[in-house]
């Protein structure tokens, strides 16, 4: 008894520190969050087109150098309803996994009060001049990595699409891009628009805000998602390691308990645009009037990472974006991109951005791969990494690329039908707001004050909660002195008190009672929405708002005039062309590649001359070209092969290369070494089964790209060169 009247005190004690936490966090203007000290280098509200939005530059702590020439890395953190810092507010984070590496690493935050006037294509201008500006300040560098975070994540999205010639990879972390799709019995977050109410919900929110959309609605809306976690595990758990928890609690409470602000028209596309009308998948998003955001857009290589355990971003709507923006992975080659996803098995959706277990081994993994993952052939591919040996800080991982196909996205969702009677509440939704903008508004509108809006945030009880147990209340006054006096002669029960045993099983018999409404909510929100929304006359009333992208089918996509010119020049090039299409042809073998591997191959392709001179989006070029060859006629891709290398000496070095990259010839696999004598066979030169473990083009003797030609010879004799 006496160890649970202390708990109490110092419980009530930790609700105190976190009260003022609050106050001050909110007096302050919540600024982000991170752990890691920062400049501003660049203020949204000073473009043309001002948006709340800053740029910030992440100085190293110490101990850790920067190099200017690598790859800086933005990231962008969500802006759904919690300020920014949730990528950086611990050590082991994204931030801290990136400047480990020696990366610059910049942070895209934002204020408290959005710009008077901002709108959502406001803040993919802003996002842009920064790129821009972090592109000027590392000239030397390679285009950005930008990673982005939940809502950030389908906001690099859009900046990718609307801006394909600024961006590096980009890195996609648990975002909502294609909100329809989930598992009946399993995603119930994705039916609240068609058994609440659609969009004509925030916008009346964001009407008796004073035209200010409180982000504390969408805290509570995740907290719902899992009460038992979020309104009774959180605090008990505090209670019960009240001694040792407390900081763990403050620290995510700080992040957790900032609630920032969007405009009318921000939310309203959020919800018309992506959640409920599900325009970003099927191509009829609009940022601006004329401003079309087309995915296929993107040109530089996306790594996606989901998880089957995030309740919020399930990875049916991380990745089915993937499969309705292209007609196969054969259109994704074409068009040049490179497709990277990873799906943990368990963790949660803020798991994916705050986990350090998984800072250290996903993003560190993700971190270094990003440096070759674009000596990777066009295609989409999934990121398997597994643990080899050592233990802690001491565990190694090792990492592959493993061929996918869309069938295995498919696999991961229980097919289409289920996401149709979503067309019919987006209809319904456009046919609300329409009704609310013409008949409701205007009265909401004429009775709000600003002293009316500013009341309605402040009695939001998510403040309340907090500011009520802060020290500036009279009744919390003796609490300080209180918590002191306990820990000063504190007198913790044993493990074996069977009083803490029955706590234990009273705290996990609430908590699966919890559970229970939870599910028993969700069962009756899901079979409501079907009763309303998948019957007869709802797919009639749905039908206009139910087709998706039209995509080309596969005797089209040969036809495009992408693949026509590259195999009409499968006879053109030289030792650069040659190699990397040996290098494409080994990767379709193999169907994936190890990432030891894959850093051969970067090495060569980086770093080695004639290939280092080429530049990145030259060689992106070839690679792309080689890969259409390779993928539409592989048999001719390796008979036209001693028209691209002329001599004896440069077909010798090719081979050489090609047994380079793929390591030690006794871990290959069978097919493997069979394409490799193949192309000995193919261009005359002597069989190998020696494995080449130094880089041969180190000590060779070309060191500029060969000429590009084109022969009409039929036969495998070389035709007279042709100037470029």
């Amino acid at each position: 008894m006496r160890d649970a009247g202390e708990r109490i005190v110092l419980t009530t004690d930790a609700l105190r520190r976190r009260g003022d936490i609050f106050i001050e966090h909110e007096e302050a203007g919540c600024p982000p969050v991170l752990v890691y000290d920062y400049e501003r280098v660049m203020d949204g509200a000073d473009l043309a087109f001002p948006a709340n939005y800053e740029l910030l530059r992440i100085l190293p702590p110490a101990g850790v150098t920067i190099d200017d020439a690598k790859r800086p890395f933005m990231i962008i953190d969500p802006r759904a309803g919690h300020g920014p810092g949730i990528g950086g507010f611990k050590s082991d984070s994204q931030v801290g996994v990136a400047l480990k590496a020696g990366h610059p690493v910049y942070f895209v935050s934002f204020r408290r009060m959005p710009e008077p006037g901002q709108f959502i294509s406001h803040v993919t201008r802003a996002e842009a001049a920064f790129v821009r500006e972090v592109m000027r300040r590392h000239p030397a560098a390679p285009k950005p990595i930008v990673t982005g975070n939940c809502q950030g994540g389908w906001a690099t999205l859009l900046l990718a699409a609307t801006n394909p010639d600024i961006t590096g990879p980009i890195v996609i972390n648990g975002a909502p891009v294609a909100p329809w799709s989930g598992k009946v019995g399993e995603n119930p977050m994705r039916y609240n628009a068609g058994v609440f109410g659609g969009t004509w919900i925030p916008m009346m929110m964001a009407d008796m805000g004073g035209g200010l959309f409180d982000g504390a609605h969408l805290v509570q809306n995740f907290e719902l998602l899992n009460p038992a976690r979020t309104m009774f595990r959180k605090y008990v758990d505090l209670y019960r390691d009240v001694d040792h928890g407390v900081d763990r609690f403050l620290e995510f409470e700080t992040w957790w308990g900032g609630f920032f602000l969007l405009n009318e028209p921000e939310i309203r596309w959020i919800v018309e645009q992506l959640f409920v009308g599900n325009r970003l998948v099927k191509n009829e998003a609009r940022l601006e009037p004329g401003r079309p955001v087309d995915l296929k857009a993107i040109r530089s290589p996306i790594i996606v990472f989901a998880s089957h355990g995030d309740n919020i971003t399930p990875p049916q709507q991380a990745l089915n974006w993937i499969t309705e923006t292209y007609a196969d992975v054969d259109e994704v080659r074409i068009r040049g991109q490179r497709i990277v996803y990873m799906v943990h098995d368990q963790v949660g959706h803020l798991g994916i951005f705050v986990s350090g277990s998984v800072a250290k081994r996903e993003h560190s993994e993700m971190t270094s791969t990003l440096a070759t993952i674009e000596a990777l052939a066009p295609g989409l591919y999934e990121m398997v990494i597994e643990d080899i040996q050592g233990e802690g800080q001491l565990k190694r991982f090792t990492v592959s690329f493993a061929e996918r196909t869309f069938d295995d996205i498919r696999s991961l969702d229980d097919d289409f039908p289920d996401e149709r009677p979503f067309a019919a509440v987006a209809r319904a939704s456009e046919v609300q707001a329409q009704l609310y903008d013409a008949l409701v508004r205007p009265a909401v509108k004429a009775m709000v004050t600003p002293t009316f809006a500013e009341a309605s945030r402040a009695l939001h009880p998510h403040r309340t909660s907090r500011a009520i147990m802060c020290s500036k209340n009279p009744l919390m006054s003796q609490v300080p002195a209180m918590a002191e006096k306990v820990r000063a002669d504190r007198h913790p029960a044993g493990g074996n008190n069977p009083f803490t045993q029955i706590e234990t099983l009273w705290v996990e018999g609430m908590t699966q009672a919890i559970d229970l409404w939870r599910d028993q909510r969700d069962m009756m929100v899901e079979l409501a929405f079907y009763t309303m929304w998948a019957t007869p006359w709802g797919r009639a009333f749905g039908h206009s708002h139910e087709l998706r992208r039209t995509l080309k089918q596969q005797d089209e996509l040969r036809a495009l005039p992408e693949v026509q010119a590259a195999l009409a020049g499968i006879d053109e090039g030289g030792f650069v062309e040659a190699v990397i299409r040996m290098l494409v042809l080994m990767a379709e073998n193999r169907k994936g590649v190890r990432r030891d591997r894959l850093e051969r191959s970067s090495r060569v392709l980086d770093e080695d001359e004639p290939f280092a001179s080429l530049g990145t989006e030259r060689r992106a070029a070839i690679i792309s070209r080689q890969t259409l060859i390779a993928s539409y006629e592989p048999e001719r891709a390796i008979e036209t092969l001693p028209l691209l290398l002329k001599t004896t000496e440069e077909r010798n070095l090719a081979i050489r290369i090609a047994f380079y990259v793929p390591g030690d010839v006794d871990e290959m696999a069978e097919g493997t070494l069979a394409l490799l004598h193949r192309f000995c066979d193919i261009l005359g030169v002597p069989r190998r089964d020696a494995t080449v473990s130094e880089d041969p083009l180190r000590t060779a003797a070309i060191t500029a790209p060969a000429p590009r030609t084109r022969s009409s010879a039929k036969s495998g004799s070389p035709a007279p060169e042709a100037a470029e």
